[in-house]
């Protein structure tokens, strides 16, 4: 069963999750919360994965608000990051997508199914982080 495959216990993620500023600490946390926003669990009989945001996209405005606050968490460390402006501006606008789509009501999921705003968010983040601080990069396979 490999990491991605495997069921995610929320409490163990928290307790180990690093506090630090340094890029390989906020690597670890951006992972982390990509994980729960993008990947909880598996759909039974398809490979895709569903997480947090999906379900929150479920209530209508208020849970498509808090979806997007969390996702601009990442954005938050990018910042501390020292990421540019522009790349900061792509991922808001990531973000931004995946709220405005999520304000229809119900329907609102769907398009968030397909449109992973915080693993889009994720890949950005790391390209800079593998760019600037190639020390931090960890080998997946």
């Amino acid at each position: 069963m490999t990491d991605r495959t495997r069921p995610i216990d929320a409490q163990s993620v928290l307790a180990t999750l690093p506090v630090g500023r340094d890029p390989a600490s906020v690597r670890t946390r951006i992972a982390a919360m990509e994980r729960v926003m993008e990947g909880l669990f598996v759909i039974p009989g398809t490979n895709r994965r569903v997480g947090l945001d999906v379900l929150l996209d479920l209530v209508p405005v208020v849970g498509t608000t808090i979806a997007a606050a969390i996702g601009s968490y990442l954005v938050w460390e990018a910042r501390n990051l020292g990421m540019s402006k522009m790349q900061m501006a792509r991922m808001f606008g990531n973000v931004g997508i995946d709220w405005a789509l999520g304000m229809i009501p119900w329907v609102g999921a769907v398009p968030d199914f397909f449109f992973r705003s915080n693993t889009r968010n994720l890949r950005i983040i790391r390209r800079h982080l593998d760019r600037h601080h190639p020390g931090t990069v960890t080998l997946q396979g």
